[in-house]
Formats: structure tokens, C-alpha cells, sequence
């Protein structure tokens, strides 16, 4: 099995100023930003979405509603990946009708997990809006699905992989670039 090679193609500071754009972007994209609900796509979107929503509070002085679904059951491709799927808790402690929603994830590649996610939120109702905020877009789409708010584009090619590391103390964040060997950018 051919070894991988990772580079950090994202610091701490660079991500500290992302997720200060995308709070910003969010809040002027909004017509009531003190009123958004924040929902987080478990696990990768998870501090991410509670990054924005301490950013958004501190901007509004209201901090949004702030939710986290898991999208196991609701992937197409659940029964392929495992015979026993791990299932998390959903928690999403408020109404979702008539709300505007921000899906948040840590990196966006073919679009499958964000219309699960979808899916799923749906079976909590119908939201006035429902939006995307994604750290790393890496392209690679197989549905028609793009963010609204994105942090930062980094071109991937086939066998590569982006590990978004926000960790409890942001000084040690990064966003890492996993490449098989012998993995390029030819396959664009």
C-alpha cells in the first residue's frame, strides 16, 4: 500500500480569520441575523458551527439557537460503508418551521452528506430558508449542491483528502491535505 504525504495547507490564523469572514458574511447575509438557528452536521461541523455562533453573538448580542444533526441513517450510502453503523444524537431543541437555518460543515466535497442532512431536516420541518456554511470547499461535486458561505476553496484531486483539525484551543487548528503517493492534480 503506496504511503500518504500531509501538508498543512491551512494555520491557525488563517482559519481564525475564515471563520471571522464567514460570521461576518453570515450575519450580513441575514434580515434578522439575532434570529438565526445554526445547525451543525455531526462531528466535522460541530466547533465550527459553535465558533459562529460565539462570533455571531458577540455581533448581535444575541446568540443564534444553535442545533446538531447525524446524517448516518440518512446517507445513500450507509448500507455500503458498514454493516453497523456508529448513529449519533440529533439534537435540535427548536422549532424549525418558518426559521432561517445555516447547515454548517467543516469541508464540502461531493454534496451527498449536506442533502442528507437536508433529509433530514426536513423531518423537523420547513424552514423559511436553509443555507450552507462550509471552512473548505474542495470541490468534487456529484450533486448539485454549493455553499453559501465558504471559507476557502482548495482544488483536490482523486485519492486526496482534507482534514479540517479545529481543535478546543484554536491556536492548534489546521486544515491538512492527506495525498496518497503518487496522488497530483491531474485528475481535475
Amino acid at each position: 500500500m503506496p504511503a500518504s504525504r500531509s501538508e498543512i495547507v491551512l494555520t491557525a490564523p488563517q482559519i481564525a480569520r475564515m471563520i471571522a469572514a464567514l460570521t461576518s458574511a453570515i450575519q450580513a447575509g441575514s434580515p434578522a441575523p439575532a434570529e438565526l438557528c445554526l445547525v451543525a452536521i455531526r462531528r466535522g461541523g460541530e466547533e465550527l458551527a459553535t465558533r459562529l455562533a460565539h462570533g455571531l453573538a458577540r455581533a448581535t448580542g444575541a446568540p443564534p439557537k444553535i442545533g446538531a444533526i447525524d446524517i448516518t441513517l440518512y446517507r445513500d450510502d450507509w448500507t455500503m460503508r458498514t454493516d453497523r453503523p456508529v448513529v449519533r444524537r440529533t439534537d435540535i431543541t427548536f422549532p424549525v418551521d418558518d426559521r432561517e437555518i445555516i447547515l454548517v460543515d467543516d469541508v464540502l466535497f461531493t454534496g451527498r452528506t449536506v442533502r442528507a442532512a437536508l433529509d433530514e431536516l426536513m423531518d423537523f420541518g420547513r424552514p423559511r430558508v436553509a443555507r450552507l456554511a462550509v471552512l473548505v470547499d474542495r470541490g468534487g461535486r456529484e450533486l448539485p449542491i454549493q455553499p453559501d458561505y465558504v471559507g476557502q476553496t482548495i482544488a483536490c484531486a482523486k485519492g486526496e483528502r482534507i482534514d479540517v483539525l479545529l481543535g478546543g484551543t484554536p491556536g492548534d487548528d489546521r486544515v491538512v491535505r492527506q495525498r496518497q503517493a503518487g496522488a497530483g492534480l491531474a485528475g481535475l
